[in-house]
C-alpha cells in the first residue's frame, strides 16, 4: 500500500495560498501579505495583535502617554485658535479686524461682533441697553475669551508661544494632561479679569493661558532637574510688555500664570502610587476655587 504524497501547507488565513513561512510565535503557515516583522523573525497578524495587548503602554515621568510627542493637542487648538480668529474677521462688518486695527502699533486690533459675544466682560450696558457680561449670566464668555484674539498680529504672537511651549509641555505631561493646564491656566486668567479689571472693559485672548504655559514649563523643568536658565529672562520680557504695553490685560497674564503654576505643581509633584487620583483631585480643587471666585465676585457687580 503506497503512502500519500506530503500536502503543501496553506496559509491559515487564506486556504487557497501554499506557503512554506510560519509564524516565529505560533508556528502557523502564514502567507506573505500575513507576515508582520517582528522583533525575531516574522509573526502573524494574531500575534501581533496579542503581543501589543501583553505589553503595557509606556508613560511619561508624569503619567501621560507617549502620543504627546506628536502634539496633536497643540496642534489641534492652534487650528481651533485660527478658525475662531477667520469667523470673526468675517463676522465684522467693514472694520479693522483683519488688519489690526487702532490697537498699540496694530498689536492688539479692533473689536469685531464674535469678540463683543465672547470677550470677558463683567457687567457692561450696551448702546441698544441692554446689559451683558459674566455678571448678567454670560458665564461661557470666561471660557470662549481665551479663544479670541483682536486682530491678526494678536493671534500670530499667541500662537507662536502655543507652538514653542506646548510641543514641549504635551511631549512631557501627555495629551489630556496637557489639555487640562492649558485650559484651567487661561480659564484662570479669564476668571482674574473678571475679578480685578474694569467691569466694563473687554478682555480676550489665548495669552492667558500661553502665561500658564509659561509658569508650567519652569515648574516641570525643574521637577526633571534640567536647566532653566534660558526660561527665565523670557519670562521676564513676558512680564515687562504686560506691565508697560497699553491695554494689555494684567489680570489676565497674571491670573494665568499663577494657575497655570499651581496646575503644573499639582502635575508634577502628585505621588506615583496614586498620581492620576492626586492630579485629578487637584485640578478640579482649582476648578471649584475658580467657580467660588466667581459667585463671590458677582453679587458686588450686581448688588
Amino acid at each position: 500500500m503506497s503512502e500519500s504524497p506530503p500536502t503543501t501547507p496553506v496559509c491559515y488565513r487564506h486556504p487557497d495560498r501554499e506557503t512554506y513561512l510560519r509564524c516565529s510565535r505560533c508556528d502557523r503557515p502564514i502567507c506573505p501579505d500575513c507576515m508582520r516583522e517582528a522583533a525575531v523573525g516574522h509573526q502573524c497578524p494574531d500575534c501581533v495583535a496579542e503581543g501589543r495587548r501583553s505589553v503595557r503602554p509606556a508613560r511619561t515621568a508624569f503619567g501621560g502617554g507617549e502620543t504627546g510627542r506628536h502634539g496633536y493637542v497643540t496642534k489641534v487648538l492652534i487650528a481651533l485658535n485660527v478658525a475662531v480668529m477667520l469667523l470673526s474677521i468675517a463676522s465684522d462688518r467693514g472694520g479693522d479686524a483683519a488688519i489690526g486695527g487702532s490697537g498699540f502699533g496694530g498689536l492688539l486690533g479692533g473689536s469685531t461682533p464674535l469678540t463683543n459675544w465672547g470677550a470677558v466682560l463683567g457687567l457692561a450696558v450696551f448702546p441698544d441697553g441692554t446689559v451683558g457680561g459674566v455678571a448678567a449670566g454670560e458665564w461661557y464668555r470666561v471660557v470662549t475669551a481665551m479663544f479670541l484674539h483682536y486682530g491678526v498680529p494678536h493671534l500670530l504672537l499667541n500662537m507662536w508661544g502655543l507652538w514653542v511651549l506646548g510641543r514641549t509641555l504635551e511631549a512631557a505631561l501627555g495629551p489630556l494632561r496637557f489639555l487640562a493646564l492649558y485650559l484651567i491656566a487661561g480659564l484662570g486668567g479669564n476668571v482674574a479679569v473678571y475679578l480685578f479689571s474694569p467691569p466694563n472693559v473687554p478682555s480676550a485672548g489665548a495669552s492667558t493661558a500661553i502665561f500658564g504655559l509659561f509658569a508650567a514649563i519652569f515648574v516641570i523643568m525643574r521637577r526633571l532637574g534640567r536647566d532653566t536658565s534660558a526660561i527665565i529672562p523670557i519670562l521676564v520680557i513676558n512680564l515687562i510688555f504686560t506691565f508697560t504695553v497699553p491695554n494689555i490685560s494684567v489680570a489676565g497674564h497674571l491670573g494665568g500664570l499663577v494657575v497655570g503654576g499651581l496646575m503644573a505643581l499639582v502635575l508634577a509633584y502628585a505621588p506615583r502610587g496614586r498620581r492620576t487620583l492626586f492630579q485629578a483631585a487637584g485640578g478640579a480643587i482649582l476648578l471649584v476655587a475658580l467657580l467660588g471666585a466667581v459667585l463671590v465676585r458677582t453679587p458686588m457687580l450686581t448688588g
